[in-house]
């Protein structure tokens, strides 16, 4: 049996696929669904840790939704 090899996307095909609420990239014209896990989630962590000493030292406060 043959199979046939699946046709790669580009990255405009991509954007007008992509959803908004799930979280996709793009892989050399492959779709992967990102996990918030690993690296991605440190990298988060860490610059979620940053802003929030920032905005302590600062007294700034950010409303939600803005």
């Amino acid at each position: 049996m043959v199979q046939a090899l699946p046709r790669l996307m580009t990255f405009q095909e991509f954007l007008a696929w992509k959803p908004e609420t799930e979280r996709y990239e793009l892989h050399d014209g492959v779709i992967v669904e990102m996990q918030p896990t690993g690296p991605h989630e440190r990298v988060v962590g860490l610059l979620n840790r940053k802003l929030n000493v920032l905005l302590d030292q600062e007294n700034l406060i950010i409303e939600a939704g803005r």
